[in-house]
């Protein structure tokens, strides 16, 4: 691949928006006549919904999933399955031709238990990128969800934002984390431009940042630092190239894009009591 990939994360609140979801698949085909993307993507409301109706208790810890090895066939056939499908179908109705895969396929991400008090819940790494990079050589759209698998063959679930990152990182790729929410909102809910590793620490010692939002922070600060470029946290609902061209969202910039590492000209001292907790999957 001459040019680089674009990696796009979708929460799986996206389901329930069919006309966001046409909206977005609709802006990858036009993006897909210039360069390869990839989407990864969660699913948590629809976990939410099939523990609740099976009786399965659902909690979390610092906004990751607590997963219960014997909650894994329920939650791998959600986002492996109907998840991915239902994502795979909306991007046929936009003249997409999907692929729908799983962190696991290919031994693109092997992943790792993150702790045991988290349970089926991994960390992935990169592996081989030479499978999806094949599955990209034929102008199709990878569609990942983000189950992976230990080497020893343990399904594990993984917070989609690190599955995203994992991805980038595997492919050299721009990561774009798209959600429910514009991008990283200050205590007044005003939309913060640019975030870089000083501000975000300030931003969660002062209780803005919290939750799914520093979990998706977090990832997108990792992946910044580790690719060396800038990280984007946006909504599904504006257009990629507006994205990329910093005319909405917010954008994580690692150490070697930062100006003023101790400072961000958008850290206002105002209100904040009001949480940031974003959408986590």
């Amino acid at each position: 691949m001459s040019v680089s990939p674009i990696v796009i994360k979708v929460g799986g609140a996206l389901l329930d928006d069919a006309a966001a979801m046409t909206r977005l698949f609709l802006s990858v085909k036009d993006v897909q006549a210039t360069r390869p993307v990839v989407v990864v993507h969660g699913g948590g409301p629809l976990v939410e919904t099939l523990m609740a109706s099976l009786g399965l208790q659902s909690t979390k810890i610092d906004g990751l999933r607590v997963t219960p090895d014997e909650h894994m066939p329920y939650i791998c056939g959600a986002l492996a399955g109907s998840a991915n499908k239902q994502l795979c179908a909306a991007a046929l109705a936009a003249g997409i031709t999907p692929v729908g895969l799983s962190l696991l396929d290919g031994n693109m991400v092997v992943c790792e238990p993150l702790a045991d008090q988290y349970g089926a819940v991994g960390v992935p790494s990169t592996a081989d990128a030479a499978f999806l990079k094949n599955v990209l050589a034929q102008s199709t759209l990878p569609i990942i969800s983000s189950i992976g698998s230990s080497p020893q063959g343990r399904l594990l679930n993984v917070n989609a934002d690190q599955a995203a990152t994992v991805i980038a990182e595997l492919l050299n790729a721009e990561l774009l984390l798209l959600s429910n929410v514009e991008g990283v909102l200050d205590g007044d809910k005003s939309l913060i431009s640019e975030l870089n590793a000083a501000s975000i620490s300030k931003y969660a010692d002062e209780g803005v940042i919290t939750d799914g939002m520093k979990v998706k922070v977090d990832a997108a600060l990792a992946s910044a630092e580790s690719l060396d470029r800038t990280v984007y946290i946006a909504s599904w609902a504006a257009d990629i190239n507006d994205i990329l061209n910093n005319k909405t969202g917010t954008q994580i910039l690692p150490a070697a894009l930062t100006n003023t590492p101790s400072t961000n000209a958008d850290l206002h001292h105002t209100d904040f009591t009001k949480g940031n907790a974003g959408e986590v999957q």
